[in-house]
């Protein structure tokens, strides 16, 4: 049996869902095995941390590993028989004898079926069970913006050891979920595995703003560019390209660079990127700029008014 969730996570019992989500994704970090090459001691820990975020990080399963009605491999806790009629008479309780052959139904949440295929015995009805498909795994992967205008490729872990390239769409949207067929948890007799079902998690930038396919940045021009007009570098997701700043410009003018934004689904048009201008002075001060303020204010006060 694995051990306790809870110490694996370092929380305690009655930490909250986001507490959990905080100390495994610390821990995942810095035991990831992409920053630990070769070190199984690490790779040991971030499966257990894993499997322990896997039963703790779903309410649901919390709550029944709370109760003691699974254990820490998530595994049903076996209770003992009963939950039946005394006497084991024909209104008995959910599982039973069946006068057709064999046992069947459910005994106090144990599926006598299902412990029946574990030693290769016949089924309800003395039959096997078919194949079975089996069961989706989840994962969430933080993605930069820039990800998701240019497509990139993300390595991610799963509980059970596995790496996985997955490649993000242009497109892609916070919270959108990709499925991945085939990479869940192995088929039973046979059937088809299951699939991954990764959620994106588009991480806030430092530069941009997202509105729709549109992209928003302020963009620090100087006071002679703004007076006399010039060309400043400015920063797109593909790199720097050369804007040309009319003259007179004020803080707060807005230039489109076209096509230059994000996009509004997958497969659509690209928005554009707005650069909003930003006057600003040097950061040492500067005696000759001061000395013409000096005599521009003299001889020609002016009073900006709010807009």
């Amino acid at each position: 049996m694995a051990a306790d969730p809870y110490a694996e996570l370092g929380v305690a019992r009655s930490a909250s869902q986001d507490d959990i989500r905080k100390a495994f994704r610390k821990l995942a970090k810095e035991l990831h095995p992409d920053r630990n090459p070769g070190d199984k001691a690490a790779e040991d820990r971030f499966k257990r941390v894993s499997a322990a975020f896997d039963l703790l990080g779903d309410e649901d399963k919390r709550k029944r590993f709370d109760r003691g009605e699974i254990d820490a491999d998530g595994r049903e806790v076996f209770r003992g028989f009963g939950g039946g009629q005394p006497g084991g008479g024909q209104g008995g309780g959910q599982g039973g004898f069946n006068p057709g052959g064999g046992f069947g139904g459910r005994f106090e949440g144990v599926d006598l079926d299902e412990i029946f295929d574990m030693f290769g015995g016949g089924g309800a009805r003395g039959g096997r069970r078919g194949p079975a498909k089996g069961g989706d795994v989840r994962a969430r992967v933080e993605v930069g913006l820039e990800d998701t205008i240019l497509g990139a490729t993300r390595r991610i872990a799963f509980t059970d050891g596995r790496t996985l390239d997955v490649t993000i769409p242009k497109g892609a949207s916070d919270g959108q979920v990709l499925r991945l067929k085939g990479q869940g948890q192995p088929g039973r007799a046979g059937g088809p595995a299951g699939d991954a079902l990764i959620e994106l998690r588009i991480q806030p930038h430092r530069l941009y703003r997202q509105e729709g396919p549109d992209l928003h940045m302020d963009l620090p021009v100087s006071l002679p560019d703004a007076v006399l007009g010039g060309k400043v570098q400015a920063p797109t997701p593909e790199g720097t390209v050369s804007l040309n700043i009319p003259k007179g410009s004020n803080s707060g003018a807005k230039l489109r660079l076209k096509g230059r934004g994000a996009y509004a689904r997958p497969g659509g048009a690209r928005g554009d990127l707005f650069a909003h201008l930003v006057v600003t002075l040097p950061e040492t001060q500067d005696e000759e700029l001061v000395r013409f303020a000096e005599t521009w204010r003299a001889k020609r006060p002016y009073t900006p008014r709010p807009r």
